[in-house]
């Protein structure tokens, strides 16, 4: 990430981040971090070219990347600043595609209503069209603040 020269327009995260003293990512952040800080890391590592003490941990290292890929590619779509059918149907089977493999590429993972949840966006993508139209960056803006009020933990 301290390496990494972005646009000056988009959002970074923490320089620090992964240490304690970077503290909580904002959504934003974790919008950066998963579209364009996690994908050019996990391509360095694990992308062609790149050499591993095994085949079978290449083809492993590949099938995770290329999976968590559909994450990524979910999450830049769903983020778009314009939206039609056909990106909204393209998010739906992103989303699909990396849901679906969970469980096989992470045996012991069980699946969450958040993961359920990520298949009404599409719906929400077609009702209201971009998702910065109505989603809460503001409402984290608004508890940040009142997180930040002084008060002495007493009604009243």
């Amino acid at each position: 990430i301290h390496d990494t020269t972005t646009p000056t327009w988009l959002g970074s995260v923490p320089k620090n981040f992964g240490e304690a003293s970077a503290g909580m990512i904002k959504a934003d952040e974790r919008r950066s971090l998963i579209t364009i800080y996690l994908p050019i890391a996990l391509v360095s590592l694990w992308g062609a070219g790149t050499s591993h003490s095994s085949d079978e941990l290449t083809v492993h290292l590949i099938t995770i990347l290329d999976h968590t890929m559909e994450l990524v590619c979910a999450v830049y779509l769903a983020c778009a600043r314009t939206m039609t059918a056909r990106r909204a149907q393209a998010y739906r089977s992103h989303i699909a595609a990396y849901v679906g493999q969970l469980q096989k590429i992470h045996p012991t993972f069980s699946l969450r209503l958040n993961h359920h949840a990520s298949f009404h966006i599409y719906d929400y993508l077609l009702l209201f069209w971009p998702a910065h139209l109505w989603w809460c960056f503001s409402f984290e803006h608004l508890i940040k603040i009142i997180q930040h009020l002084p008060v002495n933990h007493k009604f009243g």
